[in-house]
């Protein structure tokens, strides 16, 4: 069972510790984080969700990104779910914070009110070299930034309908264009 740290609306820790079950029921504010893995030619490294998962199953989504773990700090949770949804190691010095976001899922029974925090990870991986958390990930890609951007204007096409994490990627190629 994992437990995190309750926040209130504001994103200050109440000192509050719950149940992921527990969390998503009731709809209190938690953390969590993601990471895009981009290449040295601008690819970013995508992961297909299992046709199992709850929320967005057999949709491409972020590299990695979960929920972070009463204790720990976003970029320790970043370098563990990265772990373990796709086995590969990353390091503090190849991750970049890019910014933190609010955003509040609702389907079915579950509610998740999320203080988010993005990140950028420079790394060249061989897919081969990766192994995939079967119950999360079924499919692992690199997608050029031309079709990534195209699926994002196309309405998300093929994606999760996480519209935060897609800005924050477009925002990224933009400003690269600068």
């Amino acid at each position: 069972m994992e437990y995190f740290d309750v926040l209130n609306e504001l994103g200050e820790f109440t000192g509050r510790v719950e149940s992921r079950d527990v969390c998503h029921e009731e709809g209190l504010w938690h953390r969590a984080i993601y990471g895009f893995i981009i290449n040295e030619n601008g690819d970013v490294l995508l992961q297909k969700r299992s046709k199992t998962k709850k929320l967005w199953p057999d949709l491409w989504d972020i590299t990695a990104g979960g929920h972070v773990l009463t204790g720990e700090f976003g970029e320790q949770a970043l370098i563990r779910e990265v772990k373990e949804e796709l086995g590969i190691d990353i390091t503090s010095d190849e991750v970049k914070y890019l910014v933190g976001s609010t955003s509040i899922n609702e389907k079915g029974n579950i509610i998740n009110k999320h203080f988010n925090e993005c990140y950028l990870i420079k790394k060249d991986v061989d897919i081969k070299d990766i192994t995939l958390q079967a119950e999360e990930v079924s499919d692992i890609k690199w997608f050029s930034k031309e079709e990534i951007l195209e699926r994002i204007d196309n309405g998300y096409d093929g994606l999760t309908e996480k519209s935060g994490p897609w800005n924050f990627l477009k925002k990224y190629y933009e400003y690269l264009n600068k």
